[in-house]
């Protein structure tokens, strides 16, 4: 989340009377974030959170309001989008694509423990089964053209040891893909900052708008990436575990899954470290942006290049 394009209370108010919200009472921009503008919206009716869409387009966008309406149809506690007036989630402001949507109770946490990750876990688990009944597909628009493209417009940043270190693992993951291992709808960015705790319970799953159709193991693994690793970017092996073995009980891994976890470990440590190369090297403009340091993805890539396979499993 961030803030990339200003929007006034003036404005707001306008454009929330196609909706039955009731009166603006706040409104305040959320800085964390690098895709898209958000703000937190305030009025007489509830606390909602307004978003405007820098990148998606108006015709891509049906797919991931759709998806969680679907998703908090099933009991997944995700954003529910809000209908205007004429039934349509999807609005625009400054010429761009805009929706709100329900603001879900709790707060992310930075220091997860056992509990923590067994909860995101299991949850996880109940996404991945719930939207095995959405219709609609996307494809992962980060996949392996996106690697390959993204490489390139990086290297004249990088050091000869670096960039050698990701041609060399572009190269591996198209020689091993996943493709072959169960697919179905991924959240695709599950980290921290995007899972709220409202106490012990996992109050709200967000930021469905990096979801797609790809592996599941490959989701279970970007979630492993960031909930589980040490201050050293070593996995934490109780918490690892922890977190795999409630997935398991929800949607069983399959022994090819197990076979393939370093594979998955390592094209979700590649595809942070490459996208936080670009926004790194690449910004777009923006009043609020929190870039993220791709150094920390490198580091993680290395650790589970270096186990070689050995990998923490169930």
């Amino acid at each position: 989340m961030a803030v990339f394009t200003r929007v006034t209370e003036a404005e707001l108010t306008a454009w929330l009377g196609h909706y039955s919200l009731g009166q603006l009472i706040e409104l305040q921009g959320i800085a964390s974030g690098i895709e898209n503008t958000n703000y937190f919206v305030t009025t007489s009716n509830g606390r909602f959170v307004l978003t405007l869409f820098e990148i998606l387009t108006a015709g891509e966008l049906p797919f991931y309001l759709n998806l969680m309406a679907h998703l908090a149809r099933h009991g997944i506690p995700c954003p529910s989008p809000v209908a205007d007036r004429y039934n349509n989630f999807l609005g625009e402001i400054h010429g761009k694509p805009a929706c709100i949507v329900s603001r879900l109770p709790g707060k992310s946490l930075t220091q997860p423990d056992t509990t923590h990750c067994a909860a995101v876990g299991a949850m996880l688990g109940q996404l991945h089964n719930a939207a095995q009944s959405f219709a609609d597909s996307m494809p992962n628009a980060r996949a392996a053209s996106w690697r390959a493209r993204t490489a390139q417009q990086v290297q004249p940043f990088l050091s000869p040891q670096d960039a050698a270190l990701l041609n060399s693992e572009v190269a591996f993951h198209e020689l091993h893909t996943l493709a072959a291992l169960p697919q179905g709808v991924i959240h695709a960015d599950l980290f921290r900052d995007n899972v709220l705790f409202d106490g012990t319970r996992v109050g709200g799953l967000i930021d469905f708008y990096f979801a797609c159709n790809d592996c599941l193991l490959y989701d279970v693994a970007i979630t492993v990436n960031d909930w589980c690793m040490g201050a050293d970017r070593v996995p934490d092996t109780a918490r690892t575990q922890a977190m795999l073995r409630a997935y398991h009980e929800v949607r069983p891994l399959q022994a090819e899954e197990q076979a393939a976890w370093h594979i998955a470990l390592r094209a979700a440590a590649l595809r942070f470290w490459l996208s936080r190369l670009y926004d790194l090297h690449l910004p777009r403009d923006g009043e609020l942006i929190n870039a993220h340091d791709p150094e920390h993805f490198k580091r993680i890539l290395q650790h589970h290049i270096a186990a070689n396979g050995d990998a923490i499993w169930l």
